[in-house]
């Protein structure tokens, strides 16, 4: 019979998917460690991975795993390599977290921009001048770099023109009609677009080539009032530069949802900054979401058994077919 590993909680409605198929057998581990999962895998016809670890050693220990399911669009914790080696697809739930994302993301600019957290605090220890300083800022006007015009990436320029919110973006694979199409200038050289910026959200998956997208340097170039935000992947921005880039005034303020070490450090200087808003890596973790992706990615895991798999979905589809 079938086995499925759930590595990571999902939302029931994912799991009663899998318990509605006969025929298959699943179990889920909450919180699993690597001795955990090495211990586990020999077993599993397929694997369901939230955001845990799935390295080539466990990969490689289960002798009859037909695919992967990401419970999510990122991929950077599981090993690619090990997967295109034994001919494994590798798929993820597509276009089901980009409204939440995006909603997360726009949620950070306003609150950013209208210093809403520094709002509340002042009032609730009677500091009621505060509002003499005119610390809030508006949207209306602004000018917004978007690093990355995916899904997610479209979705925030959407919201972001709304409030009447001028929308640049740069992303080498997506072609320059495809942004005009959207209100959206395209930016081919980002040492144009640093100076001249108010808000820079990062929508870019995390590889060698995007890491550290946002460094000292790029800091140095930005206007003082510049409001950075990342729901993307950790390690697109640098941290230590960032954390410095805060406290020296260099620019206004920061939104992070995601961060190298998740959780981070308690001694993370960025925890100890008021002018930085930060959130659990819970950007697309609505309860709406939370149900899409558990199904979809339980769909996958039973398309992949029964080879039917959506290409679209699958990162290395040069494998279809191997098996």
């Amino acid at each position: 019979m079938p086995h499925v590993l759930v590595l990571g909680r999902i939302h029931e409605k994912g799991l009663d998917l899998l318990r509605a198929r006969p025929g298959i057998e699943f179990e889920m581990l909450a919180n699993p460690t690597e001795p955990e999962i090495l211990r586990k895998t020999p077993a599993a016809d397929a694997i369901l991975v939230r955001t845990t670890k799935l390295s080539g050693a466990a990969i490689d220990a289960a002798p009859r795993l037909k695919v992967v399911s990401r419970h999510g669009v990122g991929y950077d914790n599981v090993d690619m390599a090990a997967l295109d080696r034994r001919g494994i697809p590798l798929v993820l739930v597509g276009n089901v977290n980009a409204l939440s994302v995006a909603e997360h993301t726009l949620f950070m600019m306003l609150a950013l921009a209208k210093a809403g957290a520094a709002h509340d605090r002042a009032l609730r220890s009677g500091n009621w001048k505060l509002r003499d300083d005119f610390g809030a800022t508006e949207l209306y006007g602004k000018t917004l770099l978007l690093l990355g015009f995916g899904r997610t990436g479209r979705e925030v320029a959407r919201r972001a023109q709304a409030f009447d919110v001028k929308v640049l973006a740069y992303d080498p694979y997506v072609r320059a009609e495809a942004m005009y199409a959207a209100r959206v200038q395209p930016v081919t050289k980002l040492t144009d677009a640093w100076p001249v910026v108010d808000f820079i959200s990062v929508h870019l998956p995390l590889s060698a080539e995007t890491k550290g997208i946002i460094g000292a340097l790029e800091l140095a170039t930005m206007k003082k009032s510049a409001i950075v935000i990342s729901t993307a992947r950790g390690g697109l921005v640098d941290e230590a530069a960032l954390a410095h880039a805060l406290q020296s005034g260099q620019i206004r303020a920061a939104g992070l949802d995601v961060f190298v070490d998740e959780p981070p450090s308690p001694d993370n200087p960025l925890l100890k900054l008021d002018n930085v808003l930060l959130s659990p890596h819970i950007a697309g973790l609505t309860e709406e979401c939370a149900i899409r992706m558990a199904e979809v990615s339980a769909c996958n895991v039973l398309a992949g058994l029964d080879g039917t798999l959506d290409a679209d979905l699958v990162v290395n589809k040069q494998v279809l077919g191997r098996r």
